[in-house]
């Protein structure tokens, strides 16, 4: 089974957890999501007692094992930014997925950049859409 590398705001803001929750449960019906705690609304408190390097290192050993990265990249995040380039520099399959109704727009630096594959959505219906468009890319 293919193992993905979820990422999504934590530091940056948890506004959005509910979706990161939703996203990791209809993924791990096909997948192993590596990252599963990403999708947990208590997870500020959780990493709490993790050291820095601690949460560094686990993070890239997962996206090393990772077969692909799903970032959820409406609330802004220097992390989740970080993740992406990493991502990109040892050319992991990434899909972005952006929420259009949020203020601030989706970073060009992203939206430019070919490598990433880029799902918008505005309600949770397509949110389910954009999800099932990356279960089948993955799937094949």
């Amino acid at each position: 089974m293919k193992k993905i590398y979820f990422s999504a705001s934590i530091s940056g803001g948890r506004d959005d957890s509910q979706i990161y929750s939703l996203i990791v449960e209809k993924l791990k019906k096909d997948f192993i999501i590596l990252t599963e705690h990403i999708g947990n609304e208590n997870l500020v408190k959780k990493d709490k007692n993790l050291s820095a390097k601690e949460i560094y290192t686990r993070d890239i050993n997962f996206l090393n094992q990772a077969d692909f990265v799903v970032a959820e990249v409406s609330t802004p995040s220097l992390g989740v930014g970080y993740e992406l380039s990493y991502a990109f520099s040892i050319n992991k399959p990434t899909y972005v997925l952006y929420n259009l109704n949020k203020s601030k727009p989706l970073s060009k630096m992203i939206s430019g950049n070919p490598f990433f594959k880029i799902f918008y959505y505005s309600n949770l219906d397509m949110l389910n859409q954009q999800l099932d468009q990356i279960i089948k890319l993955q799937k094949n």
